[in-house]
């Protein structure tokens, strides 16, 4: 059992008011897009008609949250705002924290409240936290797989749309960083910016005066390009789809002048040998684009 509040967002870097429009938005879709009246929430879950139809009003039940594999816990928070939503007076009791790991068995979060609410709640829950988890999970098995190089393990922008801030928490509860978390934060100069700009100096120039605050990193293909955008104040180069070899005469080239970001056709098979060229970071779309779920299930007691 973990103590505290299991809806608790401290420390997710997580805003009330986005979690709050999330959990609207998930119930929504199953709920024929009826808002969640905080002073009559049993109109929203009379709209669940198998329950309604199976379950008596006044029935109280106790449900687990339960994992049905091996992995790295994420967004149970969220989860337990679901619940609460739907069943204000529910005891909720966490079992696991997010970043755990955990093992196919154990209880995450346990539920006290009225079974009605608990089961039409059960699938927005569900899809949450399987989301979150299975980002999570992927992700430590990335951060592992580089351990002990000094590489980090990076995610991008590639995210579920309207799912951007759950996917990168998550991809932070198993170990990974968030550098760039959209077009506002960090300037990336890609091929088709030089090519609008100019070159390499001139788009790097470009940004430097209009957002003189703001990081710049530059796409390099080459060791050439990454000399060049080095030497025109890159403070990041992302080296797109370069064999080992090919980082290691970069990182000699301009290692401690830019951070270094490798990317494009990774996998773990290769994470460990890619690090190991001294890169800073391996960049890793596939974590918020591609990882499977973590299964999760909701038991009910009987």
């Amino acid at each position: 059992m973990v103590s505290g509040d299991p809806r608790s967002l401290e420390g997710t870097g997580l805003s009330e008011a986005w979690v709050e429009d999330l959990v609207e938005r998930t119930l929504a879709e199953d709920l024929a897009g009826v808002p969640v009246l905080p002073s009559a929430p049993d109109l929203a879950v009379a709209l669940d008609v198998t329950s309604a139809a199976t379950v008596p009003p006044a029935q109280y039940g106790t449900a687990d949250l339960v994992a049905r594999a091996d992995g790295v816990v994420a967004g149970l928070p969220v989860a337990a705002r679901v619940f609460a939503r739907l069943a204000p007076g529910a005891t909720l009791t966490a079992g696991a924290a997010d970043g755990d790991r955990v093992s196919r068995g154990d209880v995450l979060l346990t539920v006290r409240g009225p079974v009605r609410a608990l089961l039409a709640a059960e699938r927005s829950a569900l899809n949450i936290a399987s989301r979150a988890s299975g980002i999570a999970t992927a992700t430590r098995a990335w951060v592992d797989a580089v351990e002990g190089t000094g590489a980090g393990v990076l995610d991008t922008r590639k995210t579920t749309p309207g799912l951007r801030p759950l996917e990168k928490y998550a991809v932070r509860c198993g170990g990974g960083s968030n550098k760039r978390m959209g077009l506002y934060d960090v300037a990336m100069v890609k091929d088709n910016h030089v090519a609008a700009a100019g070159s390499v100096a001139a788009a790097v120039a470009a940004v430097r005066e209009r957002a003189p605050r703001v990081p710049v990193q530059v796409e390099a293909d080459t060791p050439a390009q990454a000399v060049e955008a080095v030497e025109a104040g890159a403070d990041f180069l992302l080296l797109d789809n370069m064999p080992p070899a090919t980082l290691r005469e970069v990182v000699a080239l301009v290692g401690g002048r830019a951070e270094l970001e490798a990317t494009g056709g990774l996998t773990l098979a290769v994470a460990r040998e890619v690090a190991a060229t001294g890169v800073d970071y391996l960049s890793v779309g596939a974590l918020t684009h591609s990882s499977p779920i973590l299964d999760l299930a909701l038991d009910l007691r009987g």
